[in-house]
């Protein structure tokens, strides 16, 4: 411990000491809450589907997103993709969503609840007759919402542009699984 053994100190300088080891142990708190209400949130529609932002990015400091997304009935959210550097849970607040897995379906009613850990293949759509609303949550969110507002650029576009879908896609850490890439994962 010499290494850290105190130098001759001038007057005073035990004090400035003692207020300095006092600050290492005290906790600085702040108020950093967000609050978002019901129906706050940027939204975005696309497709027969709505996005509402309600924890950003930058509201969390890239720690998570939540977003609230709303299928309309027969509409895709999401073809069969996974994540390299986040994870995806989905929330099921009103009808039921399906997920879809690399080797099955599951339902999710209201109330339901799927974690979706990176390198997990995935993706959903509502395939009721009904509208589907869930909440999603990404962790790190990777600046999701930035993605799902190229997507609504790129989706409105007459027609829309494969290799900009796909760049889009590679950039916000999403990354498509065709059929091949899908028998090759299930022989293992």
């Amino acid at each position: 411990m010499a290494m850290f053994a105190a130098n001759a100190q001038t007057p005073g300088a035990e004090s400035e000491n003692n207020r300095r080891i006092s600050d290492y142990l005290k906790d600085n708190l702040v108020d950093n809450a967000v609050v978002v209400n019901a129906g706050m949130g940027e939204s975005l529609s696309v497709h027969g589907s709505t996005m509402t932002f309600k924890l950003t990015t930058a509201s969390t400091n890239n720690q998570l997103g939540l977003y609230e997304v709303t299928l309309a009935p027969q509409v895709s959210g999401a073809k069969l993709h996974y994540h390299r550097f986040m994870d995806e849970t989905f929330v099921v607040t009103q009808g039921k969503l399906t997920i879809q897995l690399i080797d099955r379906e599951v339902e999710l009613a209201e109330g339901g609840i799927i974690h979706i850990p990176r390198f997990t293949p995935h993706g959903f759509y509502n395939g009721t007759d009904g509208e589907v609303k869930a909440l999603m949550l990404f962790n790190p969110p990777q600046h999701r919402e930035d993605f799902f507002r190229g997507m609504g650029v790129i989706l409105a576009e007459e027609p829309v542009d494969p290799t900009k879908f796909l760049q889009l896609y590679h950039k916000y850490d999403s990354h498509p699984v065709n059929e091949f890439e899908a028998a090759r994962i299930l022989q293992k």
